[in-house]
């Protein structure tokens, strides 16, 4: 948990968010890093529904590919709080 500020992350979110390119320190709050991570997921949904309206790739792919990034971001689907030991 928080000890003066500092914050002891699970070694499986930090692997998980490591995929997504984010390191927090033991400094970084996690709250501010679930939305960090909160905000690349919707960009990354956006973007599939950009490509799925410019028919990048057929209709019935696009549930499929939702799927999979949601998996992807499964870190996010626990509250920040849970990410610690």
């Amino acid at each position: 948990m928080a000890e003066r500020g500092r914050f002891e992350y699970r070694p499986d979110v930090l692997a998980q968010l490591a995929g997504h390119g984010v390191q927090p320190t033991d400094r970084t709050p996690p709250a501010l890093v679930h939305e960090f991570v909160s905000d690349l997921y919707r960009y990354e949904i956006r973007r599939l529904r950009d490509r799925l309206l410019r028919q990048e790739f057929p209709k019935v792919e696009y549930f499929d590919r939702v799927v999979a990034l949601r998996n992807r971001y499964r870190v996010i689907a626990r509250r920040a709080d849970e990410w610690l030991r």
